[in-house]
């Protein structure tokens, strides 16, 4: 394999060696969900047919991934490049530990939402193209995690965006519009601010390969403008990722569509921000990082304390859940703003238990508002009575929220607290443990008045469909999983934190021959 030149001899940049078949893993999951998308929208006829294939696809979808995960985990990153040209001319997908553990985590999401909308999206729903629209989401969602092109990060960001509009407005209801709408011009504020960054990184760089772009940083930071590069970058994921101020649009759009959608929305998709934020930040433009770790960390305590906050003050159950994501969006930023093995590992471990706890928490929703009769606290109550099994469901998933043993979102909280004190942070601390205390109370709250207070009306007892209970079981059985057996999970964040801080293996996995001066 020749390496690339400085003098750009593109006849050298072809690959002439063959392809290893592990390396195929990397753009699988990728060209799955698009070419069932595809098939999917051909069949929009036939709903029926749609919805059975779109299941066992979802399936296929976190068998890749978890291939996937195994492969990157037993021999470190891999690279799969397009066109056969060598990187940096290349457009690169290459798979660390921490997109692979993402695109994993995203597809089990999935499938739960995909389980779950047979019983949430009639046969209207599925002939206005839900499940093709749900495949091209984690088309857009799962290249955003494996690319190793920051262009086609930005590409991705795109394909789940455009696909994420049409979910949001399915059944085009008047508050889905307006819901739409709000989402809509934020989030193409922030691709916007994205693309203006990518443009002036091309100026400087020369090149949109993250391995080279990592591997050049250090030789340009003296004369390019990395810390207005930074800036832009932060500003734009950070609106991605719904962190305060730019907050305001998630609450006012993420329960207007369909209880599924929204719980897709939450479980996946400021998980991309947070991701690229990690990915570009800690990697790319580490020192950059640290300069701005004092206005990250003020965004990431007040990201928690007002989502914890907005949280205690709403009356419906979609718009609390949504204040409880930005909440938890402030502890991974938290993460990134303290850096270092135990702020990086703290905020991968807290990304991957919220992409299942969001997901779960809105699918509780559902089933809420179907035992109940509505999303409203002031009109809810006797859900106890109704279904002891299901309360003892719910109250797993409100503690997991609330960061309190043994639940999944107690460790990361854990690793947070003890990197902040350990390089003097206390005030960060603070508000990770207030965040956690006033999350508490709104859940106190929600469980009081919607499960332990007398029905104000007769409820008719609904007994569990398979549709909807199944994939809210298996998701609480993964969040008591990650909480009562941490060890692995623990280990693989450390791992990924790892190959974030030094990117060699990543690096090399791109240039495996180096590089001629």
């Amino acid at each position: 394999m020749a390496a690339a030149t400085s003098t750009v001899d593109l006849s050298a940049a072809l690959i002439t060696a063959p392809v290893p078949i592990g390396h195929w893993l990397a753009i699988l999951p990728v060209a799955h969900c698009i070419t069932l998308g595809a098939v999917l929208l051909m069949l929009r006829a036939y709903p029926r047919l749609q919805a059975w294939l779109a299941i066992p696809g979802l399936a296929a979808l976190a068998l890749i991934d978890a291939a996937l995960l195994a492969k990157v985990a037993a021999d470190g990153p891999l690279t799969m490049v397009m066109g056969r040209w060598l990187p940096p001319f290349g457009i690169a997908f290459t798979v660390d530990l921490f997109g692979a553990l993402m695109a994993f985590t995203a597809a089990l999401a999935a499938l739960a939402g995909g389980i779950y909308a047979l019983s949430d999206i009639g046969e209207s729903g599925r002939r206005y193209g839900f499940f093709p629209l749900l495949m091209l989401l984690m088309a857009g969602v799962t290249g955003a995690f494996l690319t190793g092109d920051i262009f086609n990060l930005y590409v991705w960001f795109e394909v789940l965006l455009i696909s994420s509009f049409g979910l949001i407005i399915l059944g085009s209801e008047r508050q889905q519009i307006d819901g739409a709408l709000k989402y809509a011009v934020l989030n193409l504020i922030a691709t916007t601010l994205f693309l203006i960054g990518v443009g002036i990184l091309y100026a400087a760089f020369g090149t949109l390969n993250m391995a080279d772009i990592a591997e050049k940083a250090g030789d340009l930071r003296g004369t390019a403008p990395l810390m207005t590069l930074a800036s832009l970058f932060l500003l734009a994921f950070g609106m991605k990722a719904a962190a305060f101020p730019v907050n305001f649009w998630l609450p006012a759009a993420y329960h207007t569509p369909r209880i599924v959608v929204s719980a897709l929305f939450a479980g996946l998709l400021t998980k991309v921000g947070i991701y690229a934020l990690i990915r570009v930040m800690v990697m790319l433009l580490p020192v950059e990082r640290q300069e701005l770790s004092p206005v990250i960390a003020l965004a990431a305590a007040a990201t928690i304390v007002v989502g914890a906050l907005g949280a205690l003050a709403e009356n419906d159950i979609r718009r609390l859940f949504g204040y409880v994501v930005i909440s938890g969006i402030g502890n991974m930023l938290a993460g990134v703003a303290l850096g270092g093995l135990g702020g990086i590992s703290g905020a991968v471990f807290y990304a991957l238990h919220s992409m299942v706890l969001m997901t779960a928490l809105y699918l509780a929703a559902g089933e809420i508002a179907r035992r109940g009769g509505g999303f409203s606290l002031s009109a809810l109550g006797g859900l106890y009575r109704q279904s002891g099994g299901f309360t003892a469901l719910s109250l797993v998933l409100f503690l997991a929220a609330c960061g309190l043993p043994p639940f999944s979102g107690f460790w990361p909280k854990v690793i947070l607290v003890k990197a902040s004190l350990d390089l003097g942070a206390w005030w960060l601390a603070a508000s990770i443990l207030v965040g956690g205390f006033l999350t508490t109370i709104a859940f106190g709250r929600l469980f009081l008045l919607a499960y332990w207070r007398p029905a104000a009306i007769a409820l008719t007892p609904s007994g569990p469909r398979w549709r909807t209970g199944l994939p809210l079981a298996a998701l609480t059985a993964l969040v008591i999983g990650f909480g009562i057996l941490p060890e692995q999970l623990l280990a693989l964040s450390q791992s990924a934190a790892a190959g974030l801080a030094d990117p060699h293996a990543y690096l090399h996995s791109v240039f495996p021959e180096g590089r001629a001066p």
